[in-house]
């Protein structure tokens, strides 16, 4: 493989994995939409926040052309969601 073709393969792969965080990142803002929507907790904000910027933000614990710590952080912030349980009646969220 010559390098035009490495680095041609590099860039798709990288592009791929943009794609499934931002589709993550996506899934992420509805979650928390529809379950603020429907009266149900959203857990802690900064689990929510803190994955957006993780994701967005240049400093990363792999290098950006390696979206596979920015997915997982996405998907444990879409599961800390999917965990949420029902306020008891009369309470709010904080």
């Amino acid at each position: 493989m010559d390098t035009t073709t490495t680095l041609l393969v590099i860039a798709v792969v990288a592009a791929g994995l943009l794609a499934v965080a931002v589709g993550l990142l996506v899934r992420l803002v509805r979650a928390r939409r529809t379950l603020r929507r429907a009266g149900l907790p959203t857990g802690p904000r900064w689990v929510f926040w803190g994955a957006v910027a993780y994701l967005l933000l240049p400093t990363d614990a792999l290098p950006d052309p390696v979206y596979l710590d920015d997915i997982g952080v996405l998907l444990l912030a879409l599961r800390s969601l999917r965990a949420a349980r029902p306020l008891p009646r009369g309470t709010t969220e904080p």
